[in-house]
């Protein structure tokens, strides 16, 4: 009997230990998710009685300019910073991980400080650095000469969408860096000398040895850039507030509007559900690419 009563709270002692998570998960994650579901087939305010209209939402929003805007938005900016930030980061990483490279502790905290900070305070920074009359920025260029007059970091579309782009650029860059240090660091060394002894250059091994073998790792900052970059609230809302013209704002900026601006929150849940659906599209594309037999 002591034997049976043994072998039975073994098999119920993980699944006891671990209940406090899947209640606190039903509660704070899966409930949430559902009802914002529910909503999104009603008419509501936050106020008054829900109405339900079905499919209403999703008709309106499919044919919302601003929600296919905000989708294109990210598609610029994901364009715009994520080429440049594999490559700075792959520059940095095999620099780091050079012998002759010195002071490595000290670059690579400088480069991963920007994710400790608080965005917002990130934010603000970037505010005053690219103000258009007296920003730091424009003072510098026009003193050296690059420009005549102030660049409109705000008040243009193409503009607005670059400094958020430099300032994800900024935010992103150190972390994405040690990602790829990390890959670097796991290619044999015996590779690059055999590579030198057949008259191999380092350009050549860079480009036939370094990047194939950290091509899964160059794959996966993609990826987490493309769900990052779809996700952006805190640069575009503090830069921007998604101006102008709407030229910066994103699917969670727009949520965020219709929600706590407009209080419609039955379009805001289609808006949160459509791209929910996007997020785990992305996510199964990401689990196709990594599959072991790819």
């Amino acid at each position: 009997m002591k034997t049976a009563s043994w072998k039975w709270q073994l098999k119920v002692a993980p699944y006891v230990y671990i209940s406090p998570y899947f209640i606190l998960f039903l509660i704070f994650s899966l409930y949430p998710i559902l009802y914002s579901v529910y909503i999104s087939f009603t008419d509501w305010n936050g106020s008054r009685a829900k109405s339900f209209i079905g499919l209403q939402n999703y008709t309106d929003l499919f044919k919302d300019h601003t929600f296919w805007l905000s989708l294109w938005n990210s598609v610029v900016i994901f364009a715009m910073y994520v080429p440049l930030m594999l490559l700075l980061g792959l520059i940095f990483a095999s620099m780091l991980n050079a012998n002759w490279m010195v002071g490595k502790g000290f670059f690579r905290m400088a480069l991963f400080v920007p994710n400790f900070v608080s965005v917002v305070a990130v934010s603000f920074v970037f505010v005053l650095l690219f103000n258009t009359q007296d920003g730091l920025v424009n003072t510098l260029l026009k003193n050296a000469g690059w420009i005549d007059k102030p660049i409109p970091w705000f008040e243009s579309p193409w503009w607005a969408r670059t400094s958020v782009a430099l300032m994800v650029l900024y935010r992103w860059l150190g972390y994405n860096m040690l990602l790829l240090m990390t890959g670097l660091q796991s290619i044999p060394k015996d590779l690059y000398e055999a590579a030198y002894v057949d008259g191999a250059t380092k350009v050549k091994s860079f480009f036939y040895i370094t990047i194939p073998l950290v091509k899964r790792i160059l794959l996966f900052c993609t990826v987490l850039s493309t769900i990052g970059t779809f996700s952006l609230f805190t640069e575009p809302f503090i830069l921007t507030k998604g101006g102008p013209l709407n030229s910066t704002i994103t699917p969670v900026l727009m949520l965020y509007n219709e929600s706590f601006q407009n209080f419609n929150f039955g379009y805001a849940s289609s808006i949160a559900v459509c791209f929910f659906i996007l997020m785990m599209l992305i996510s199964l594309l990401q689990m196709r690419m990594f599959d072991g037999k790819n």
